[in-house]
């Protein structure tokens, strides 16, 4: 699936990832390839996902994430590659 992670200043990350995690406002949750249609509230935390090249991690401040046809965008307020 194709995963974008943006702020209003700038893309943290774009490009491939066969899992995300995230930190959902009511408690941490998964998206793998193909997942049903999503929008959900995200707080403060760590946004961790696969790649070809292994498992990264961004720390986010809140935001939204939408899936929709194998593609996920993180809107996050701010974030830091770490």
């Amino acid at each position: 699936m194709t995963l974008d992670i943006l702020t209003p200043e700038k893309k943290l990350y774009s490009g491939e990832a066969t899992l995300v995690q995230l930190p959902g406002v009511d408690g941490s949750f998964e998206i793998l390839n193909h997942h049903a249609p999503i929008i959900s509230a995200l707080k403060n935390g760590i946004v961790k996902f696969k790649t070809a090249q292994g498992e990264k991690k961004i720390t986010i401040t809140g935001g939204f994430v939408e899936c929709l046809n194998n593609k996920v965008i993180v809107c996050a307020e701010g974030g830091t590659a770490e």
